[in-house]
């Protein structure tokens, strides 16, 4: 009896480090339910959850919202400010109260939406969250921005193919300084490549970035990181496997106790033929349910990142 009871104390163990070292589907059937979710980004308190459903062609997308009441994640609901227009890549603020997304709605009621993307912010107060605000330039331009990330000095970083970069889609930064932000910079070689880099987190205290890269005009995305050494980007590595795949990784996002990176993938859990024949049901299970190669959201360990630095 002692012996068995090891065996399965060693089986839980194992399996532990498992789930926390090989990315796992977030909430199947409650968040991640095998339709086109993505882009998770979670309130400081980890207990509110925003992420986007959208169209497999990305042409409709909705920033939905999710509540964990009694440990359990809710249903999810569009929230208040978004279901009209494409909306996507939420982003949380430090305090809570403001979320920074990506849009093309247009600049005032009643315009037609716009033909490029812009990052806009709303902020909560007690009565719920307001209405959204384009920010000015030189945060946005007349080219595309998305996947706003800001670090707690209030430096912004985005993606753009603005003008004056290295290739399709960089990486940029505006700083905060004196309550404004300063014209954008685009962070250099150790970071864009000559095809497109769109997606980056910054981390909270700037140590770090990561984000996804085709590095050629290809459309396959990988995660890469890069490191901030006394003001200077180290040249990018891309991250192993599982953490890639061989689909497409995007809005990667670390929890601010540095224990958690969530981070959305079109990865195909069922790809692998199956032992024998499947019946309907199995078979839809596999086509529709989570994992089924449209997009998902992932977790894993962020400590299988940190070793990396060793």
């Amino acid at each position: 009896m002692k012996l068995i009871a090891v065996f399965l104390l060693f089986l839980c163990i194992s399996n532990r480090s498992i789930a926390q070292t090989t990315p796992q589907v977030f909430q199947p059937g409650v968040i991640s339910k095998g339709d086109y979710e993505s882009h998770p980004a979670f309130s400081p308190t980890g207990d509110t959850l925003y992420f986007i459903k959208c169209s497999y062609d990305l042409k409709v997308s909705a920033i939905c919202v999710s509540y964990k009441r009694n440990g359990k994640w809710t249903q999810a609901e569009v929230a208040s400010f978004s279901g009209k227009y494409m909306d996507a890549d939420p982003f949380v603020a430090r305090d809570g109260k403001t979320l920074y997304f990506m849009s093309n709605r247009p600049l005032k009621e009643g315009d037609p939406v716009k033909d490029d993307t812009d990052i806009w912010k709303v902020t909560l107060s007690a009565t719920g969250w307001g209405d959204p605000v384009r920010m000015e330039a030189p945060v946005n331009s007349e080219a595309d921005e998305y996947y706003p990330t800001i670090a707690d000095n209030g430096n912004i970083y985005f993606g753009s193919p603005r003008k004056g970069g290295l290739g399709g889609s960089d990486i940029w930064r505006c700083r905060y300084e004196n309550g404004k932000y300063q014209p954008a910079e685009n962070l250099g070689e150790a970071i864009n490549t000559p095809g497109n880099d769109y997606e980056a987190f910054i981390a909270p205290d700037e140590s770090y970035l990561i984000y996804n890269s085709s590095t050629t005009t290809s459309a396959h995305l990988d995660f890469y990181i890069s490191y901030n050494k006394n003001g200077v980007w180290t040249k990018a590595v891309k991250l192993p496997e599982p953490l890639n795949s061989d689909g497409i990784e995007w809005s990667p996002k670390v929890t601010r106790d540095k224990k958690w990176l969530y981070f959305s993938s079109t990865r195909n859990r069922y790809a692998d033929t199956p032992a024998k024949a499947e019946n309907m049901e199995q078979f839809d299970k596999r086509l529709q349910g989570a994992g089924n190669s449209l997009a998902d959201i992932y977790t894993v360990d962020f400590g299988v990142i940190e070793k990396l630095k060793k």
